[in-house]
């Protein structure tokens, strides 16, 4: 049985006004947070590290438990093998080494802007007869992401210190400004 758009909508905002306290202690936390972590990005950086570090080593911990659980005769039990032990030891090298662990995770952050820049770029390019007078933020965006990645890249090692901190702390920032904003408006209850 499904619900139908109205009713689900309904649904949400009910949820949302009977906790709207929650949403709004879950934003002012995520507001302090990312502001720590914009004020203090290296500390953030070996933070979010550190937190990578473990959902590494716990994924590849599950991933191997599992693996043996079922059996070798699992088609495929040895790719899951290989990925399980990979994954322990990204974990264990993170958690050893956050420092060098945040210049990796760095490297990846840079692959990610270049991508995404590129991507983005192709894709107002490619639709700027469809999206008439919008097609030139999407490109913006996608040039924005690239000078990152270049401003980060140029920077290495010094910007593996604070890189993942900041963008961390942003993020936090204008995700906990989104619940508190969410939050108070759900205070007040929905029209019926």
């Amino acid at each position: 049985m499904t619900m139908n758009q109205p009713t689900l909508g309904r649904a949400i905002a009910g949820a949302l006004h009977e906790h709207w306290g929650l949403f709004l202690a879950e934003g002012i936390i995520l507001v302090l947070l990312g502001v720590i972590a914009i004020v203090v990005p290296p500390i953030a950086t070996i933070a979010f590290t550190l937190i990578v570090g473990w959902v590494f080593l716990f994924g590849g911990a599950a991933g191997l438990f599992t693996t043996f659980y079922i059996g070798w005769r699992m088609p495929g039990f040895w790719w899951s093998l290989i990925s399980a032990l990979i994954g322990i030891a990204a974990g264990l090298v993170l958690l050893a080494r956050p420092v060098t662990g945040s210049l990796s995770l760095t490297l990846v952050l840079i692959a990610f802007f270049v991508v995404e820049g590129v991507a983005s770029i192709m894709f107002a390019i490619e639709h700027r007869n469809q999206l008439i007078g919008r097609w030139g933020w999407m490109l913006v965006s996608g040039i924005i992401d690239l000078i990152l990645a270049i401003i980060i890249f140029a920077g290495l090692p010094e910007t593996a210190v604070w890189a993942l901190g900041l963008l961390v702390g942003i993020n936090m920032l204008f995700g906990g400004s989104a619940l508190i904003a969410i939050a108070l408006a759900a205070r007040k209850p929905a029209a019926a």
